[in-house]
């Protein structure tokens, strides 16, 4: 595997790989099965594949959020060479964003809404920075988990706003055995955060109204941020030992 650190490393590269279809992975580190499940599906459809860790300090409205995010570079490069990757695109700041965030990508409807209500610019962090990372690697596919189904929405919806000819793949949401989405902010949780963690999968898929399952919920210890039913979707956020869950059925 090999590790590239600069847009312009990997736009030189490209130039040698003779139009061989790319697939890509787009992550901020943390690594785990799920985000394994995106490059086994990457390495299944393509010729190349390539996998971005850059931490992107632009979708964080919440700087200790940014602080305590549950990454190692060295494990997720371990993980990935042992995935098979064949290159690694490990940018920072200063490379990813030369202009100093003066210029973004902002979408005025469904950004707004559920995750992007109390988390104002995250929605305009996680577009630039994922269009900044297209127009560098250029693929053919790119892969996104269907736990983030917001924003998998709003990505879709800007590739076709902007006539970009890449094909967006959502991929099944990754669970644990006991129904939890895994994620790599279920590191942050305690032993008995992690017990209690199952029931909001759990309580989501017994269904209900929304506001039935919201009670339900905090009944449970939970803190609830939204449950929602948006476009045949049932949407919810809530907060364990203030670590923020989302799962989506």
């Amino acid at each position: 595997m090999t590790i590239i650190r600069t847009p312009a490393e990997f736009m030189k590269l490209r130039e040698t790989l003779n139009n061989k279809k790319i697939g890509f992975v787009p992550t901020m580190g943390g690594l785990h099965n799920g985000h394994l499940s995106l490059v086994n599906r990457a390495k299944s459809e393509n010729e190349i594949t390539v996998v971005s860790v850059y931490l992107n300090e632009t979708q964080f409205n919440d700087k200790n959020d940014l602080v305590t995010y549950p990454a190692n570079f060295d494990d997720d490069c371990a993980l990935l060479e042992g995935a098979g990757v064949d290159y690694l695109f490990a940018p920072n700041y200063a490379v990813m964003y030369p202009d100093d965030y003066r210029y973004m990508v902002t979408e005025k409807d469904f950004s707004k809404l559920l995750c992007g209500a109390k988390r104002p610019g995250h929605f305009d962090g996680v577009l630039t920075v994922v269009m900044k990372l297209l127009n560098i690697v250029r693929p053919a596919n790119a892969y996104f988990g269907e736990k983030d189904f917001q924003q998998l929405t709003l990505l879709r919806g800007m590739v076709e706003a902007f006539f970009m000819n890449i094909n967006l793949v959502g991929c099944p949401i990754v669970r644990e055995e006991n129904g939890l989405a895994i994620s790599s902010r279920n590191r942050k949780l305690s032993q008995q955060g992690l017990a209690l963690a199952p029931k909001f999968h759990e309580i989501l898929a017994a269904g209900g109204t929304e506001s039935e399952i919201a009670s339900n919920l905090e009944k449970a210890g939970f803190k609830v941020d939204y449950v929602t039913k948006y476009n045949g979707r049932l949407y919810a956020a809530v907060f364990l030992e203030d670590v923020r869950l989302i799962d989506n059925l």
